[in-house]
């Protein structure tokens, strides 16, 4: 595993702020680097969002997002659950290759499945690239990459401050406050952060909780939505639906992100300043005990909630909004952008250089935020080692992989094989496996050498498998 150091980063360059340093790149041009605020929500699904579709969910604020920035309708994150979705985010690489396979839990669960119990602090992040390139850094929010009386604090990994719900921080961004809070709450520091750093280049992580189950809305949100709640059935029973549920906890964080934008102009750094907003993977299953409530988010057109490797389960809301690159109230369905760009085109667009020996998945899509749609140099890949929950339409094979228009799912042992066009079938139902033998074998032997690269683990017994238990003969009771 590559480890940073000196030599991996550039010289800071002209002063800025006091002891605030300026990226040598964006120094010689004469231009201050742009902040970055990346708001991350869980568990949001590509059709969540009334600027993607949603016909009753609305979200005001992110359509604003959406108004003066570029939707993009082909965004992968590079897990279909939290941990390594995250871990894709921070590093550039498919989380595979540090063993995070699936969410950190215990211990004992992590051993179970082959993985360790956080991701080594030592990793090279997008954190510390621009860290050492003389930003201030900040993360608020979610963290679960890692946590246990034993695991680094939050700040190891390169953030100059932070506020998360790892109790080994000591400084849980709840504390008392219920969990209905938890949005406004996490906005609240994200906002603090912004505000104390205005003079300096800034990188921000406002990682949302909401709509991750157990969701709890208060009084005042859940009569936002009263609408959704049914209230006159026959006899009168009165009883909160789940859409009420899951649409106050999404309109609440659609809320707080709206006073992050109005802070951001408040304070004149409007201009200045990236600002993202994405989910970590697919909308949560109602067969999942915490949100058998509010497990109701929608994948839009696409086949796969949580954990799946369709696109339901790993295709999600992506918004940029960077004024004077972002084509005001633009959408982009060409580019193929994975969270493994993340890294990449981030420092690209602050001037700062990453080392070749990171040996990246991803690639810099920068032009793709200029405009510019931009064509992949490589193809996404996915492994899911587990059982996957639900209705068996949406219960994928165990690896996945995307190049260009077309998306091959299989099992390694070729129990299950899937092809599709997506240009031509979204939804992933029109298989074209036996059409294509030659396109198949393509992928396919590209998927299972990158397979062979990860590190060696157990596999959940019937992971990949769909079959249903038909009914069978009984055999005739005696008597």
């Amino acid at each position: 595993m590559p480890t940073l150091n000196r030599r991996h980063f550039l010289s800071a360059g002209a002063a800025l702020a006091g002891s605030a340093m300026l990226p040598r790149r964006a120094a010689a041009q004469g231009r201050r680097p742009p902040n970055v605020v990346f708001i991350l929500a869980d568990d949001w699904g590509w059709g969540d969002l009334s600027c993607y579709g949603n016909p009753t969910l609305r979200t005001p604020n992110l359509d604003r997002l959406a108004a003066f920035g570029t939707r993009f309708t082909n965004f992968y994150v590079a897990g279909s659950v939290c941990s390594p979705s995250r871990c894709g985010f921070l590093t550039g690489r498919c989380p595979a290759r540090y063993g995070v396979h699936g969410h950190f839990a215990t211990a004992d669960q992590n051993a179970a499945r082959a993985m360790p119990n956080w991701l080594d602090p030592a990793t090279p992040t997008i954190v510390r690239l621009l860290k050492e390139a003389g930003y201030a850094t900040g993360h608020f929010g979610k963290w679960h990459l890692g946590s246990g009386a034993d695991a680094p604090f939050v700040k190891d990994y390169g953030f100059d401050e932070c506020r998360t719900n790892v109790s080994r921080d000591n400084n849980l961004v709840d504390g008392p406050s219920p969990r209905s809070a938890s949005s406004q709450v996490i906005c609240d520091h994200t906002m603090r952060f912004i505000e104390a750093h205005r003079s300096r280049p800034f990188y921000v992580n406002c990682w949302l909780n909401d709509v991750h189950a157990t969701l709890d809305p208060s009084s005042e949100q859940l009569e936002a939505v009263k609408n959704w709640g049914v209230t006159d059935i026959g006899n009168k029973t009165k009883y909160t639906t789940p859409q009420q549920v899951y649409y106050a906890a999404a309109m609440d964080a659609d809320k707080q992100i709206g006073r992050i934008l109005d802070k951001l102009r408040e304070l004149d750094l409007i201009n200045d300043t990236i600002l993202v907003f994405s989910s970590d993977n697919g909308p949560e299953d109602m067969a999942i005990g915490n949100a058998r409530h509010s497990g109701v988010g929608s994948p839009g057109p696409f086949r796969g909630r949580k954990r799946s490797l369709y696109d339901g389960g790993i295709r999600v809301p992506l918004i940029v909004r960077w004024i004077g690159h972002t084509p005001p109230g633009s959408v982009d369905h060409e580019t193929v952008i994975g969270g493994v760009d993340w890294l990449p085109t981030i420092a690209a667009a602050c001037g700062v250089n990453v080392p070749a020996d990171l040996a990246l998945d991803g690639q810099s899509l920068l032009p793709a935020l200029n405009g510019a749609p931009t064509a992949r140099q490589t193809p996404l890949r996915w492994e899911w080692r587990y059982r996957i929950v639900g209705h068996p339409s949406n219960i994928s094979p165990n690896l996945a992989i995307r190049d260009g228009q077309w998306k091959l799912l299989l099992n390694p042992d070729r129990s299950r094989v899937e092809l599709y066009d997506l240009k031509a079938n979204q939804a992933e139902w029109d298989n074209l496996a036996e059409h294509h033998p030659e396109r198949v074998e393509a992928l396919a032997a590209q998927a299972l050498a990158w397979q062979q690269t990860l590190p060696a683990g157990p596999l959940d017994p019937g992971a990949g498998s769909n079959a249903w238990p038909w009914p069978q003969p009984i055999a005739r009771p005696a008597g």
